[in-house]
């Protein structure tokens, strides 16, 4: 088999493990950026691989419409294309349709969609996401799913058993099952009756992992948290588990201590594109004039390239000037953050000190939460 889910040890809830896939091992807990358009934004695949990257998403929404499947595969698939030769995980492209709204309608059968580019119209039924799926070559690939308002119980009733019933379809139709990992995603927003039957539903089909969907769109965090309470302990010890769309450090400290194994989340990217940057005690905004004269590193300690060849107050005068380069520097830094903040959750697994570097961790880091986006 292609693909091998290893345990190798546990720390209350939280789980260090291997995943095994055809383009190499995936460290888990890990974290994976988002490559929307078959690229980590204003980075080369090498400097992704360089911060300490495992897996890399991309979306079967995005891609599907431009370029088309059917040109990637002609490239001989997404790591030929994009110059990845690592793991890489497409989502159903499900929760992009369902966030168009006024541009799409949803019945039993599927999602028909206007595309935000041109207008054009579209069908995404289970059989066709896994067709795209299966051109575009991830490693690991998702169902089809309805990602509804977390906070409304009527409708998420009703998404449950197009989600349930589109898993059985996307399993039924898969193409490339020893190359590709099929993994079911739960639903059932913050209601605890609905994810438990979502979850049972889903881990009878055997699939190789499982994801927690719906999630960090709309609901609290303590909404949140309850919420993998409920769900994770109900998902398949042998098999990893995912939290799809979540990255904020917090978020992702405490979800490992429910279990949660894999997270992927734009937020790294994203916010360096604006100006922040990750450090262990919180966000900070450097476009904040404080910032102009500070001689030292971003973060001290930090070992990536960023902070170990620039002074924060250089990369300062980059983005009031408007220099691309100061945004590839931030995004090198926050995509590091991560990835060393995951490896020192999985050595504190490793070595059963989880709980106290948990409480440490979060106790610096949301002390300065309130003033993450200015200040120093």
């Amino acid at each position: 088999m292609s693909f091998r889910y290893r345990l190798l040890t546990t720390d209350g809830q939280a789980r260090l493990g291997l995943f095994s896939t055809p383009h190499g091992d995936i460290r888990l807990p890990g974290f994976a950026p988002v490559g929307t358009q078959a690229t980590v934004k204003t980075l080369s695949p090498e400097e992704v691989r360089a911060v300490g990257c495992d897996l890399v998403l991309a979306n079967t929404y995005h891609l599907y419409l431009r370029p088309g499947a059917e040109r990637v595969a002609r490239f001989g698939g997404l790591h030929r294309f994009m110059g990845w030769d690592g793991p890489i995980l497409t989502d159903s492209g499900g929760f992009q349709v369902f966030s168009l709204s006024g541009l799409r309608k949803v019945d039993a059968d599927g999602v028909t969609f206007q595309s935000h580019i041109d207008g054009s119209r579209h069908r995404f039924t289970p059989e066709l996401v896994m067709a795209v799926q299966a051109r575009l070559g991830a490693d690991i690939i998702m169902c089809l799913d309805e990602c509804p308002d977390p906070l409304d119980r009527r409708y998420n009733e009703e998404a449950l058993e197009r989600t349930h019933a589109w898993a059985r379809r996307c399993a039924e139709s898969q193409q490339r099952p020893h190359e590709q990992a099929l993994f079911g995603i739960v639903q059932g927003g913050i209601f605890p009756d609905l994810r438990r039957q979502s979850a049972l539903t889903l881990t009878a089909l055997d699939l190789p992992g499982y994801a927690i969907g719906g999630l960090a769109v709309g609901e609290t965090k303590e909404q949140m948290y309850a919420t993998l309470d409920v769900t994770t302990p109900l998902l398949p010890a042998n098999r990893p588990r995912y939290l799809m769309g979540v990255g904020a450090p917090e978020d992702i400290v405490e979800a490992v201590a429910r279990g949660v194994d894999l997270f992927d989340s734009v937020m790294p990217t994203r916010v360096a594109r604006h100006g922040a940057f990750f450090t262990a005690q919180g966000r900070r905004n450097l476009r904040n004039a404080a910032f102009a004269d500070v001689t030292g590193p971003l973060e001290e300690g930090c070992d990536c390239y960023t902070c170990t060849r620039f002074a924060t107050g250089y990369i300062h005068h980059l983005l009031r000037a408007g220099e691309i380069f100061g945004l590839r520097l931030l995004t090198l830094h926050n995509l590091r953050f991560m990835q060393r903040l995951m490896q020192a959750i999985r050595d504190h697994i490793a070595v059963g000190t989880f709980a106290a570097f948990k409480t440490a961790f979060l106790a610096g880091y949301l002390e300065r939460r309130a003033g993450e986006f200015g200040g120093v």
